[in-house]
């Protein structure tokens, strides 16, 4: 039974969004594994009641449901061992941790309001209002002044430029799941919106350029607005 993948999408199927879905498309990719995509979109909870919560990724391998980024990652690493992720470093727990806690805030308050317009009609509501309760105030609101703000979002990727010259990949001489934490994040802004975030000439976009090429170019060629 071929591996699937719940994953949130936008009104089209094909446009996909979430940083943590990609993580994991990321880490299927690199295992070379195959697996079928199933679009899912805010408020059909019932549609994940099988995996024991309402959330994605899930992710569906036979008999076995795993859901949560990380936790997939490190199933694939134990049940495929080939090409190995490298969870088990405790660096990418930091990583991880980095990734949710300040760039994804960062990027919110830069592109959060631009989702409205490519997720479908019957989910906008509830999109605006559980967002701007979580922002305290609209979503209008929170991206005002984005350009101004730009430098002050690209002055977060210091850490990763420090690490990306001292070598080719976070992971080091090649791509892993270091990589793709940070890669999913940023496809999530690349997906959503117009607004490029990404700074010119400069080593981080540099690196995401190339992750994006990686097997394929499936992130290359994945829908943007």
């Amino acid at each position: 039974m071929a591996i699937r993948l719940f994953e949130l999408a936008g009104s089209n199927p094909d446009h996909l969004f979430s940083p943590y879905c990609w993580r994991t498309r990321f880490s299927l990719a690199h295992k070379g594994l195959d697996f079928e995509s199933v679009p899912w979109r805010f408020t059909e909870n019932d549609r994940l009641g099988f995996s024991g919560q309402n959330k994605v990724p899930v992710l569906v391998d036979g008999e076995t449901v795993v859901h949560d980024s990380w936790t997939i990652a490190t199933y694939l690493d134990l049940t495929y061992p080939q090409k190995t992720l490298k969870t088990e470093a405790a660096h990418l727990r930091f990583l991880n941790a980095w990734a949710d806690t300040v760039l994804h805030p960062a990027i919110a308050r830069m592109v959060v309001r631009d989702i409205l317009d490519i997720i479908p009609e019957n989910t906008r509501d509830y999109f605006r209002k559980s967002r701007e309760a979580a922002f305290g105030m609209t979503l209008e609101q929170v991206v005002e002044g984005r350009e101004d703000r730009r430098d002050a979002f690209r002055a977060v990727l210091n850490p990763l430029r420090i690490v990306l010259r001292a070598q080719p990949w976070l992971g080091g001489d090649a791509p892993d799941y270091a990589d793709y934490i940070v890669a999913g994040s940023l496809m999530w802004p690349r997906s959503v919106s117009a607004f490029d975030i990404m700074p010119p000439n400069d080593l981080v976009t540099d690196w995401f350029k190339k992750t994006r090429a990686l097997f394929d170019g499936m992130a290359e060629k994945a829908l943007r607005p």
